[in-house]
């Protein structure tokens, strides 16, 4: 039962009963009056793809905020518009492309924070149909069915990514993913527990990883490569290797590297529109 004054409700259910204080009606924030200027629909699989592929990649870091979530917007490359996701955490960088969808060309570049994410990856676990999205100058609305979920954007300028994607890097491998997720694994048992580090040898079309650890000993494995160029040697968390491994459907990995301070390209062979990047670490 709500009192007169709506300041108190009472419950009572068998031998129990409850007098709850109530706060105003009207302090409850109102969306209905949001202008969403722009709307777009695209499918769950879909934007499941643009979450799942960068989600990893977000930043935990609260004091570099505007790193906190997903960078959604368009570009353009060779005439050709797409949607993009881009995250990052300083370590590794996620960037996924999807055909545009009808009516998104226009939409401003926005930051949708990782709770949102979160809470939209699982309203779409059991979602197989079409999701709708709006946007206004600092919220997104995602709908479908009888759900609806409003949430307000991050603040602040996403940094210029492109400026840590390098565009030299011509020493190329090719390697099988399950291979290597399987070996970064069992190597990285013996790294050390704060750095994960492991050492990534590349020569002759073979790559060796290996990792030592004064407290525990040695480890490495030698697995066979496509690859003809000069010897390279690069340190990597096999934390981040491992967390972009899992993000690549295909069967085989292809790696780009220009030397052991420079960042790392990894693309998924069987699909063109993802690409991850990796910081190396001094081992």
């Amino acid at each position: 039962l709500l009192s007169e004054k709506n300041d108190r409700l009472g419950i009572k259910a068998s031998s129990s009963s409850f007098a709850l204080n109530c706060l105003p009606a009207e302090d409850f924030p109102s969306t209905s009056q949001e202008d969403f200027k722009y709307s777009f629909s695209l499918s769950s699989n879909d934007l499941i793809r643009l979450i799942d592929k960068t989600s990893f990649a977000m930043s935990m870091e609260e004091t570099r905020y505007y790193l906190n979530g997903i960078y959604l917007h368009v570009v353009k490359e060779d005439s050709v518009e797409k949607l993009r996701t881009v995250s990052t955490d300083g370590h590794r960088l996620s960037r996924v492309d999807m055909n545009m969808p009808e009516g998104a060309n226009e939409i401003p570049g926005v930051i949708i924070p990782r709770k949102t994410i979160m809470e939209i990856r699982k309203l779409l676990e059991d979602h197989d149909d079409n999701i709708n999205l709006s946007l206004s100058d600092n919220k997104i609305k995602l709908s479908f069915d009888s759900v609806v979920l409003t949430s307000k954007l991050l603040d602040g300028t996403f940094p210029d990514y492109s400026r840590v994607i390098p565009e030299q890097n011509d020493r190329t491998v090719i390697i099988s993913n399950q291979l290597l997720s399987e070996a970064v694994d069992r190597v990285s048992t013996v790294s050390t527990d704060k750095t994960r580090a492991i050492k990534v040898n590349i020569h002759n079309s073979n790559l060796v990883i290996s990792a030592t650890n004064p407290d525990k000993g040695s480890a490495s494995e030698n697995l066979e490569v496509i690859y003809e160029g000069e010897e390279v040697e690069i340190g990597f968390n096999s934390k981040y290797v491992l967390d972009v491994a899992r993000q690549i459907k295909g069967s085989e990995v292809i790696i780009k590297l220009s030397d052991s301070v420079s960042p790392t390209l990894v693309y998924d062979k069987d699909d063109k529109d993802v690409l991850f990047v990796l910081m190396p670490m001094r081992v």
